[in-house]
């Protein structure tokens, strides 16, 4: 149902980039006079953790990722071995300045079950060091030659079961933060951090990447940032919007979920390819160059909307060409574009702030064969700006995250079960596109679930010809130096 976008560059330093303070505790001073040893231990102690509960947003990520989404693995390809005590000393500091990195993710079997973060006072993060023998011996338990060992890796973090073997039965807690490093051959090292999405979204984590690169360079010298929110976890999405913009009328907030149901009853299957392998998540990558994406940036511009049209309107092509019917046969599809609403929060959030932002809009289109890429674009991306302009990405942010919540919820808790022909046929599978503005490579992930990597590799195959060799871009040659500024929009 969802696609995962990463960003992948080669910085001047020849570290390969892509998007999947030391510990200080008071000493205390053993007395031997019985009466103040009480005081005296008050007085050393650590000061107690703070929290508050998850968002509903957040809730509804802390139940997704233990199906396989919700995961934001960063990694960078390095030719020089990293210095361990520098890029120790670097994520501690991060984690003073970010106290939602040093958080974790605390589950309460109370009446209402439900997550909350619970922040110590210091950092604890400790990196997981893999050698050349346990790296390779990750490696050959992947079997997949027609990788990089790097590509390996990054898949191998994606599919962690850390948060996937949290015990729901009991009170129990998990980090949000994990680092690791492999040592991938004599000439190559991978540094690796995995974070929960409930904590960090796209934006968060290239946030983080410039940071981390910053500080490294300097030598793991402390993050020159105020300490978020005076040490304690910053609000949720829910707690910041405007005054007024998430109140839906009752009779409204209802006619709006039967309307988002049948529409569900409706939208057309994407079948399952491989329904006997075990369930994992891939990632396919699509390079286009520069000259394409300044093509396809200038052909949005020209014609008043966002690149995240242009995404949608060919993953929709791509999705109903592979199915391969008559091209006078309709088919109903749903786009769910995911939006960074720090800009427009009350308070307004820089791109550094982390945690996770984002909200979504829903829009179902019927398409048939035939469809050509710009026309569709423009009717994709018009429904998406209509919907934001009725603020909708802000009064159905509680009625998406409840569907997400009841699609999770109805998978099943056997983590392990192979979905059946019977049951691949009927699954609905929505198309998703989440973009980093500007990237020369676009990173697809298929979902954890459905075992559909050949699928996602042809639709991205499609993707690529309606985006760069069909014939819809060659009107745009004639203003080559037009030209969108990757960052010119970041709602979208």
């Amino acid at each position: 149902m969802f696609f995962f976008v990463s960003l992948f560059w080669v910085q001047s330093n020849g570290a390969f980039c892509s998007l999947v303070s030391p510990l200080l505790l008071s000493p205390i001073t053993l007395s031997l006079s019985l009466s103040m040893s009480d005081q005296q231990q008050d007085t050393d102690a650590p000061p107690p953790p703070k929290g508050r509960p998850a968002g509903g947003t957040e809730q509804s990520w802390c139940k997704a990722v233990p199906g396989g989404t919700g995961i934001t693995v960063l990694s960078l390809l390095l030719s020089k071995p990293p210095n361990f005590s520098i890029l120790q000393n670097t994520l501690h500091n991060l984690q003073i300045s970010h106290p939602i990195l040093r958080s974790k993710l605390h589950f309460s079997t109370t009446t209402t079950p439900s997550f909350s973060f619970i922040t110590p006072p210091t950092p604890h993060l400790q990196i997981q060091l893999f050698d050349l023998s346990s790296t390779a011996e990750i490696l050959r338990s992947l079997n997949n030659p027609s990788l990089s060992p790097f590509q390996l890796i990054l898949e191998h973090e994606l599919n962690n079961t850390t948060w996937r073997d949290l015990d729901l039965s009991l009170d129990s807690e998990t980090d949000v933060f994990f680092a690791s490093v492999y040592s991938l051959s004599d000439a190559e090292w991978a540094v690796v951090l995995r974070l929960h999405t409930a904590a960090c979204d796209r934006t968060s984590a290239a946030a983080l990447l410039r940071e981390i690169s910053a500080a490294v360079a300097e030598g793991g010298g402390g993050v020159e940032r105020e300490i978020e929110g005076g040490g304690e976890v910053s609000l949720g999405i829910e707690d910041c919007v405007p005054n007024g913009k998430l109140n839906k009328p009752f009779w409204a907030r209802g006619v709006d979920m039967v309307g988002y149901s049948l529409n569900a009853l409706r939208l057309a299957n994407l079948n399952f390819v491989d329904v006997e392998s075990p369930r994992c998540s891939k990632v396919v990558r699509l390079k286009i160059s520069s000259d394409h994406t300044h093509r396809i940036l200038s052909g949005c511009k020209s014609r008043g909307i966002g690149l995240c049209g242009a995404l949608a309107a060919a993953g929709l092509i791509a999705g109903r060409s592979s199915k391969s019917l008559p091209d006078d046969q309709w088919e109903k599809y749903a786009v769910v574009t995911l939006i960074d609403c720090r800009p427009i929060l009350d308070p307004v959030l820089s791109s550094n702030h982390l945690g996770f932002y984002h909200s979504a809009t829903l829009n179902t289109h019927d398409i048939k064969g035939g469809e050509t890429l710009w026309d569709l674009a423009m009717r994709t991306y018009n429904a998406f700006a209509n919907s934001k302009k009725n603020n909708k990405h802000f009064s159905d942010m509680a009625d998406i995250n409840f569907l997400m919540c009841k699609e999770h919820n109805n998978k099943g808790d056997d983590g392990d079960k192979r979905l059946s022909e019977e049951e691949g046929k009927m699954a609905r599978e929505r198309i998703m596109a989440r973009l980093s503005h500007g990237s020369p490579t676009f990173t697809l992930k298929a979902p954890h679930d459905v075992g559909w990597s050949p699928c996602a590799r042809h639709m991205g195959d499609i993707l690529s010809n309606h985006l760069v060799r069909g014939g819809d871009l060659s009107e745009d040659e004639e203003n080559p130096e037009e030209e969108t500024s990757p960052s010119a929009n970041p709602s979208s």
